[in-house]
């Protein structure tokens, strides 16, 4: 009788190990904030889109109907405050300038006036010895009066008239300055509408003979969410960096803040001044915008 011979046991599966609560609990809080710590930057903040505008835009228009005589300025020209852009016809102004620093100057009629008012008072003098000594009657005497008092107003009359022509030559000097007309600030010229021997004509449906935009300063606009509000104030500083292909960065501080909320898109908008007193900072460009 043959053995049975012994079957192989299978060993028994090791049991895994088992983690407490407490542990299990700190690997799912770990796993779970594992994402949220790949997400947040460890750069610096992006900053917000902005736009580089010019300060302002203006039409450079004529104060009174008159011809074109030159226009010493073209499309895309950088002037400077105070310099001379369009000079128009003021030959009959000129004239009447002279005239009137003529009238100003003019010693005549001064002098005229004040012989007949000496002539008249040494008349009323001597009628008013000979009504003493009765060899005249009052009424001649009151007669020579009448005539020097006449005479007086007109020499008060012939000075009023020499500071009506002062007065008039200052008008008239104005006008003539006027016919030169001037850049209000420093920019650039964005268009020439009308050309010299042109007539230009006033007001605003005129149209006009040049189109400004100041450049120094520029002005940055921003679109902000309500959430920075009180964050941003006036005098703050911030970085702006332009649109590729510009580059570089420049240095720009907060002006305005608007204290009225868009609820529709949740914004506010701000306003920064960009100093560029070498216009090198194009207009109209995009950019983005980091307050320090």
């Amino acid at each position: 009788m043959h053995p049975i011979p012994a079957l192989p046991i299978a060993p028994r599966p090791t049991a895994a190990p088992r983690c407490s609560a407490a542990v299990l609990s700190v690997l799912i809080a770990v796993s779970a904030a594992a994402p949220a710590i790949a997400q947040s930057p460890a750069t610096a903040d992006q900053g917000h889109e902005c736009l580089i505008e010019p300060n302002q835009r203006i039409e450079i228009r004529s104060p009174a109907t008159a011809l074109i005589e030159r226009v010493l300025v073209d499309r895309g020209a950088q002037v400077r405050a105070g310099d001379v852009l369009v000079v128009l016809d003021g030959t009959v102004d000129q004239a009447a300038l002279v005239g009137a620093k003529q009238r100003a100057a003019s010693q005549s009629e001064l002098q005229v006036a004040q012989a007949r008012v000496d002539y008249a008072r040494e008349k009323y003098r001597r009628r008013e010895d000979l009504r003493q000594q009765n060899y005249i009657t009052a009424q001649e005497r009151d007669e020579a009066q009448a005539e020097l008092k006449v005479a007086e107003a007109e020499l008060a009359l012939a000075v009023d008239n020499r500071k009506l022509a002062g007065h008039e030559a200052l008008r008239l000097e104005a006008v003539v300055r006027q016919r030169q007309l001037r850049a209000p600030f420093a920019g650039v010229v964005t268009d020439r509408l009308q050309q010299p021997g042109e007539l230009a004509f006033t007001g605003e449906g005129a149209r006009p003979i040049l189109k400004l935009a100041q450049t120094h300063p520029l002005r940055v606009e921003v679109v902000l969410p309500v959430a920075l509000i009180g964050s941003i104030k006036p005098g703050r500083s911030a970085e702006i960096v332009p649109e590729s292909p510009l580059k570089g960065s420049w240095r720009a501080t907060v002006k305005v803040v608007d204290r009225v909320i868009d609820s529709a898109s949740g914004s506010f908008g701000v306003r920064l001044e960009l100093a560029n007193p070498k216009g090198e900072i194009p207009a109209g460009v995009k950019c983005r915008v980091r307050f320090l």
